[in-house]
């Protein structure tokens, strides 16, 4: 019985490996490859070994291009959390069934391809849009807003399509909040706001750390965004990526830049791995 089950591991372990391998280690071992070749009009790449692509991003056009998309995207972040957190918050005490109702309602956007709903956005925000209708019925504006094809149009594109994934860790770590802490600081005669800033905030760094990764790191990617609803002068490094292989058939180029922004990503984990891990020491030495 023993050794079948050891068998069923092997297969199970054997088939997620060989998975890995096929589909993510191979692929990536070809961008990184790729990145190091010289573009060919032919054929597509040179097995003509350079550092050109990488070299090729230190150009003020695309080191512009990389640091709006931070901007955006750190902007994005922070509209999401200022957003999420209250009402991740208020989600996380109220009582069960009307909690899981709600967090059904976050997860519903995610049965529908953000392509869709993008497209879907652009009614709302063109200047004949829901949005400008509204507000001209309710005589708050005088003439129709032009929001479409600006930051603004990409900021509320990346904020209404990443919100849920700042939510859902949000709650996570707002409903583990042990309730002796807060009633013990209530006894001893904390405000509501000391409450938060001393007990809540700092027990839920983790959950706010992850949910502004899990928006900032797709958030720099999302060319399809930038493309609908930014115009051409509201470019991602995502859109860098796009263009250059689809459009230019640069590989080595778009993949150079897939490579460093994939570095960056991988650096802003490493961040979070320490910073957690830092708090999570903290929390223990004052409990």
């Amino acid at each position: 019985m023993k050794t079948k089950c050891f068998n069923i591991e092997k297969l199970i372990i054997g088939i997620v490996l060989g998975w890995l391998i096929c589909f993510i280690f191979i692929p990536n071992l070809m961008i990184v490859i790729t990145s190091f070749l010289t573009k060919d009009d032919a054929n597509i790449i040179s097995l003509v070994f350079t550092l050109d692509n990488y070299l090729k991003l230190l150009d003020p056009m695309y080191v512009k291009v990389l640091w709006h998309s931070f901007y955006m995207a750190a902007f994005a972040t922070l509209f999401c959390l200022i957003i999420g957190y209250p009402f991740a918050y208020i989600i996380a005490r109220m009582q069960i069934k009307f909690r899981f109702f709600m967090l059904f309602l976050v997860i519903v956007p995610f049965w529908t391809n953000s392509l869709i709903r993008t497209y879907g956005l652009k009614s709302v925000l063109g200047t004949h849009g829901l949005l400008n209708k509204f507000l001209l019925a309710l005589s708050i504006i005088d003439k129709p807003l032009h929001i479409m094809y600006s930051e603004y149009a990409v900021m509320i594109g990346l904020v209404y399509i990443l919100l849920p994934f700042m939510i859902l860790p949000l709650f996570s770590s707002i409903e583990k909040l042990d309730n002796c802490y807060l009633e013990a600081a209530k006894d001893l005669g904390a405000s509501r706001w000391q409450i938060f800033r001393r007990i809540v905030l700092p027990l839920t760094i983790p959950g706010i750390i992850g949910g502004c990764l899990l928006v900032l790191l797709p958030a720099l990617g999302m060319f399809y965004v930038a493309d609908l609803l930014g115009g051409a002068k509201n470019l991602l490094i995502g859109n860098v990526i796009k263009t250059q292989i689809l459009n230019m058939r640069d590989w080595p180029f778009g993949s150079a830049t897939s490579i460093t922004l994939t570095l960056v990503m991988a650096f802003l984990l490493y961040i979070y791995w320490k910073i957690s891990q830092k708090i999570h020491k903290k929390v223990e030495m004052e409990i």
